[in-house]
């Protein structure tokens, strides 16, 4: 069980989470849903991230078709997912047929419950089909709300339902004189990360390949080919990218991104070196200063987070 927990705190963006990021929930208001463009509606540039009040600032969005509604991820919660569909119903009448998930983080994916509930089909990487290890860590961690700041009310409800339809490279669908494209570019954020692409609205969706003003969560980042994955999606012919989490990106978010990884991954290296894990804090508190800022102000509790998971050994366990 110790092993699975810790599974869980590796995957989830959550155990990096400082308090006074939560302590803020009660200041931030309701995320709003905005029109990006003609058929793309989403939540994004939250700030004040906190769990249950605003799935640590995710976005979510959707794309709308003359026959029916794609949504593109589904926040950390039941509760936050009926919230974003009693928004999508202010917007659209259309019918919710689909759900794609960029990536299967609790912040993305724990609101697919209440989308397939109401008989939305769920999109996501291949490698998501049958994977009982993520199944099993997913249970652990719904039962133990308390390991990312949440309590079992924020959670109640709540589901892990995993992709009923799945792809490996791309997949096209056609929501009624709208294509939405579903792309994966290689491993950047994680293995199974996927963007959505509206070529009609020249619109993507990044997922968390792409943060803004908030430190990244880097635990199952592929730090040597992520860098790649971003000059990918600069190619893509967008005038509007919206990101995991922040405010809508220009091009030069893209080079400032990628700059923060290489110099993460450097000074990490550099620091960590021949230290314990009792160390965190103090290495990253000299991250934090040493870092190109960038007006990252959100979730900086990752950065200790990102040296516990990949470059700082675990804490010894003594033996009962």
């Amino acid at each position: 069980m110790i092993a699975l927990k810790n599974f869980v705190l590796g995957l989830v963006l959550t155990a990096g989470l400082s308090l006074s990021a939560q302590e803020s929930s009660d200041k931030q208001a309701t995320p709003l849903l905005k029109k990006i463009s003609p058929h793309v509606y989403s939540y994004v540039g939250i700030t004040g991230a906190s769990p249950a009040g605003n799935s640590f600032g995710a976005n979510a969005g959707l794309i709308v078709g003359n026959d029916a509604v794609l949504v593109v991820d589904t926040l950390v919660s039941a509760h936050e997912a009926k919230r974003f569909l009693k928004d999508i119903r202010a917007v659209t009448d259309k019918p919710v047929k689909y759900v794609a998930n960029t990536h299967y983080h609790l912040d993305h994916a724990w609101g697919n419950c209440v989308f397939a509930q109401n008989g939305a089909l769920i999109i996501g990487h291949e490698k998501l089909r049958g994977n009982k290890k993520l199944e099993e860590s997913a249970s652990y961690a719904i039962a133990h709300p308390e390991i990312f700041g949440m309590t079992p009310k924020d959670t109640e409800g709540t589901k892990f339902i995993f992709p009923n339809i799945c792809f490996s490279q791309r997949m096209s669908i056609d929501l009624g004189g709208v294509t939405v494209e579903l792309s994966c570019l290689g491993p950047s954020h994680n293995d199974s990360s996927i963007i959505v692409y509206v070529p009609e609205d020249k619109t993507l969706f990044t997922g968390d390949a792409v943060f803004k003003g908030y430190h990244p969560f880097l635990a199952e980042g592929d730090l040597e080919n992520w860098p790649k994955v971003i000059e990918a999606l600069r190619k893509i012919p967008a005038t509007a990218v919206i990101p995991g989490h922040g405010p809508l990106v220009k091009d030069s978010d893209f080079t400032d991104l990628i700059a923060y990884l290489k110099d993460f991954d450097v000074l990490a290296k550099e620091l960590s070196k021949g230290k314990k894990a009792e160390d965190a804090p103090a290495i990253a508190e000299e991250m934090i200063k040493r870092l190109p800022a960038q007006n990252r102000t959100e979730l900086p509790g990752l950065v200790e987070m990102n040296l516990r998971s990949k470059y700082l050994p675990p804490p010894q366990v003594k033996a009962q």
